[in-house]
């Protein structure tokens, strides 16, 4: 009996899908690093390394930044920002997950510092992350990374359950204690 259940037991273990796992990797967002596509005096773009070569497009404008990804970027709508004036942290965080058998891409994270509109000096600290599903890329949570001890965890669960969200008909999710804006 005890041996028929362990055969069961192991045939039932080869057979069951393994559970996807998720890591992060990261890339630096340094400009003076990326190729500069365009610049005149309403902003700029660049072209700068992804993760493993996936596609990654900073643009400023109205001294507001916005990243766009993917390999038929042309087909992705324009590129997300947040209201306040603000500035890209200086790491890009690339969720990953192994579903399909090896390390994939599924969604960012990045850290906006943005501006106290009476001042123009940094006040608040914004991770945003965006999932990454070709056609439909965009931000899908904000976590206040100033008012959560535990923003980055709580950026990387939003992260990790990216890929369904509606990018045309659904609202970003502001994730935890919000102060920010």
């Amino acid at each position: 009996m005890i041996k028929l259940l362990a055969v069961g037991l192991l045939a039932g273990a080869l057979t069951a899908p393994a559970q996807a796992a998720f890591t992060s990797a990261y890339t630096d967002i340094n400009l003076d690093q990326c190729l500069v596509l365009d610049s005149d005096d309403f902003g700029s773009a660049w072209s700068c390394p992804g993760y493993k070569g996936y596609p990654l497009l900073v643009s400023e404008g109205d001294l507001r930044f916005s990243l766009r990804y993917g390999f038929n970027i042309d087909n992705e709508p324009r590129g997300q920002t947040l209201g306040p004036f603000n500035r890209l942290g200086p790491k890009l965080e690339w969720r990953l997950t192994n579903a399909m058998g090896r390390w994939m891409p599924i969604a960012t994270i990045v850290r906006y510092h943005t501006a106290d509109p009476e001042t123009g000096e940094d006040k608040g600290q914004i991770l945003v992350v965006t999932q990454l599903v070709e056609g439909n890329t965009c931000h899908i949570a904000y976590i206040d990374a100033l008012a959560n001890p535990d923003a980055n965890e709580l950026a990387r669960e939003a992260a990790d359950s990216s890929g369904d969200f509606d990018c045309a008909s659904e609202e970003v999710e502001t994730i935890g204690k919000f102060e920010a804006w």
